[in-house]
């Protein structure tokens, strides 16, 4: 598998945090479960209060990706970016 840079990772952030464009609200926990998963050491990420509805999506969405690499976290996340908002 080839490795994606950490230059083109955060491009792709750059890009993601910086699009006017809208998204399904799974796409969305997607883009922020893998970013989450690429960016914390520990491999797990708690998003806060349980009691949030909007948390308890989001622990759910982590969860589904606890197993994925950081690297493998980096190359989905960047594959997400292409397919949704253009070439990093």
């Amino acid at each position: 598998m080839a490795e994606i840079s950490d230059q083109k990772f955060l491009k792709a952030y750059e890009m993601a945090s910086n699009t006017g464009l809208k998204f399904p609200p799974d796409v969305m926990l997607r883009f922020y479960a893998f970013y989450k998963r690429a960016t914390h050491h520990d491999g797990f990420y708690n998003p806060g209060n349980e009691e949030d509805i909007r948390n308890g999506f989001k622990a759910n969405a982590l969860l589904q990706v606890k197993s994925v690499s950081q690297e493998e976290a980096k190359k989905k996340y960047v594959e997400m970016v292409e397919k949704h908002i253009g070439k990093v």
